[in-house]
């Protein structure tokens, strides 16, 4: 069985994202898991339905997307293969695919949209608890250097850039919701059409707009 974990702090993301990522796992992932949701939202149990464990992270000084970083803390108590998505994807097949990928030293991730031959996207990651030490403890230990980045993928694209468990998942297998594959510019919104890739089974929602913004219908009968 894996850890399928997600996280919901602080008032960016309504509770209800979590209700639809609940849902659209449940659809499209076949293989064992445990739906595992950190959060500092003290009545969200009685917000959401579904079979899941709800927890706190250990530390309480770090904020926004530093936060997230605490899914490699070994004081989170994740055990075995953990895979986990950010709150503002549409899943739109199955992803059974993901959470098999590799083997069980494997960190998976997929490459930047904005950036690919640059950046990795921590929007959809895959790891085992080896990994998730060494990453904790060259972020926590080096706090000052670390947060001079742009962000949680940027440390980690840094310091797993070269780990020779480092796996990237196949770029067909998530899209943008702003333009289908890496080659194009992030920078060309006269190009953005919102069109739904035939072979992409997650769509990343990353600035905005937000799932719950889109009028288009593929995303509509998915994220639900």
């Amino acid at each position: 069985m894996i850890n399928f974990c997600c996280v919901i702090y602080g008032n960016k993301y309504r509770v209800v994202y979590v209700q639809h990522l609940y849902n659209m796992i449940k659809r499209h992932l076949t293989v064992p898991y445990k739906f595992i949701c950190f959060t500092d939202h003290v009545k969200i149990h009685k917000q959401v339905e579904g079979d899941i464990e709800f927890r706190k992270f250990n530390k309480h000084n770090l904020q926004g997307w530093w936060n997230k970083l605490q899914l490699f803390n070994p004081e989170t108590g994740l055990e075995g293969i953990n895979f986990y998505l950010d709150l503002d994807v549409v899943i739109t097949d199955n992803i059974d695919c993901f959470v098999t990928f590799g083997d069980t030293d494997t960190f998976g991730i997929i490459r930047d949209f904005g950036q690919p031959k640059k950046f990795y996207n921590s929007s959809v990651m895959k790891w085992n608890n080896k990994t998730a030490e060494k990453i904790w403890k060259q972020f926590y230990d080096n706090q000052s250097k670390y947060k001079k980045m742009q962000g949680d993928q940027n440390v980690v694209t840094k310091i797993m850039e070269d780990d020779k468990n480092l796996k990237i998942f196949p770029d067909e297998w998530t899209q943008s919701y702003k333009w289908l594959d890496r080659s194009q510019t992030r920078f060309s919104k006269t190009k953005w059409t919102f069109e739904k890739s035939p072979t992409s089974k997650i769509t990343i929602f990353h600035g905005n707009p937000n799932p719950h913004e889109s009028d288009k219908e593929w995303v509509k009968n998915n994220w639900k």
